[in-house]
């Protein structure tokens, strides 16, 4: 058990929790790259084998920059880079990382989803974090 009551194990060097009953009711967030300044949250919120759908979708989308699984108290479970993190500086992926359950647009998008508002949601990233343009405005 860990700290919040659920179980928890590590696996290939991520660490996964699983609820009481190991029951799946996530909110799963992708980093999607559109542009070099500008990338677009996507989220879905998802039970049971549905869940496993979105995260996997998730995961295995060409231009996911990082994907992570939250429970409905906002309690990270799982992420990592996805398959487009080689879209933008590794500088950019480590910021990412770093900022992403407190970027206003991710808690946004969290926020509509553990209110059932909506089932999935889809918002540009506001971030102070884009890589800076390669040429000088005239």
């Amino acid at each position: 058990m860990n700290s919040r009551g659920g179980n928890s194990h590590k696996a290939n060097g991520k660490v996964h929790a699983m609820g009481l009953f190991g029951g799946k009711d996530w909110n799963i967030i992708a980093v999607i790259f559109e542009r070099k300044d500008l990338y677009r949250v996507n989220g879905n919120r998802g039970k049971g084998s549905d869940a496993v759908k979105a995260r996997d979708g998730a995961k295995n989308h060409p231009r996911t920059i990082f994907w992570a699984v939250f429970d409905q108290k906002r309690m990270f479970l799982e992420g990592e880079v996805g398959l487009g993190h080689n879209m933008v500086p590794e500088s950019v992926v480590q910021k990412l990382r770093r900022e992403l359950h407190t970027n206003p647009t991710v808690v946004q998008v969290l926020s509509v989803l553990e209110k059932g508002e909506l089932p999935m949601i889809a918002k540009p990233l506001l971030w102070s974090g884009y890589p800076k343009s390669e040429t000088p405005e005239e």
